[in-house]
């Protein structure tokens, strides 16, 4: 049995969110982006054999705790290929603009779109989905019917285009192809915000409808 919690974390209201195996108490982290000691204090409360960190995309918000926990519990962290850029780039990760200074993550293990892994006894798929940036990506657990969507789709809303590398056109493509294509009652596990499912976006959501006008 697998379990979603969300912590949230950073000024942003990010949403990072502990994926744990109910059975085997092993889990990984989705984006966290923020409040190292408030993340770490919750995996130790539930007594989460940590095995992997991954990252939706590399906006300050969903990555500056990731280095700190990653070497408290000696696990890889992953991300689409095509976000390595943004993660060493203070301007395209934005902390140059939010922070007033430099921040970077290295050494991030990259991820092809399509790939699938296992970690915590649990399936993992990454479906890249570039228009928020270029190499934001979700990550889709088939078995569990579950994405974690980052800041690509919310609830009745979708992710900034405005920022480095983002493109309307490209995330509209990316929602209507590689997101509304899954099965309806998915639950969306958003970067920001409340959870929704692909059903009830594909009827309702405003800006990016399933049928083009």
């Amino acid at each position: 049995m697998v379990k979603v919690y969300s912590i949230r974390v950073s000024v942003f209201r990010t949403n990072c969110y502990l994926v744990r195996n109910e059975e085997t108490k092993e889990g990984f982290l989705v984006d966290p982006g923020d409040y190292e000691e408030k993340i770490l204090t919750f995996l130790r409360e539930k007594e989460v054999g940590l095995t992997a960190i991954f990252l939706t995309h590399g906006h300050l918000d969903h990555i500056m705790a990731a280095d700190r926990i990653r070497k408290e519990y000696g696990v890889p962290v992953y991300c689409h290929e095509a976000e390595l850029a943004v993660l060493t780039d203070p301007v395209q990760n934005l902390s140059e603009r939010f922070l007033r200074r430099s921040y970077t993550l290295e050494n991030v293990q990259p991820l092809a779109d399509g790939a699938e892994l296992e970690t915590a006894g649990v399936r993992l798929k990454v479906v890249h989905t570039p228009g928020h940036t270029t190499g934001g990506c979700c990550y889709y657990l088939p078995e569990n019917r579950i994405l974690f969507s980052g800041d690509t789709l919310f609830f009745r809303s979708i992710g900034n285009t405005e920022f480095p590398g983002g493109s309307m056109a490209a995330l509209a493509r990316s929602i209507r192809e590689k997101l509304y294509v899954l099965p309806e009652e998915t639950v969306v596990y958003s970067g920001h915000g409340e959870e929704t499912d692909i059903g009830s976006e594909k009827r309702e959501n405003p800006f990016v409808p399933a049928e083009m006008g």
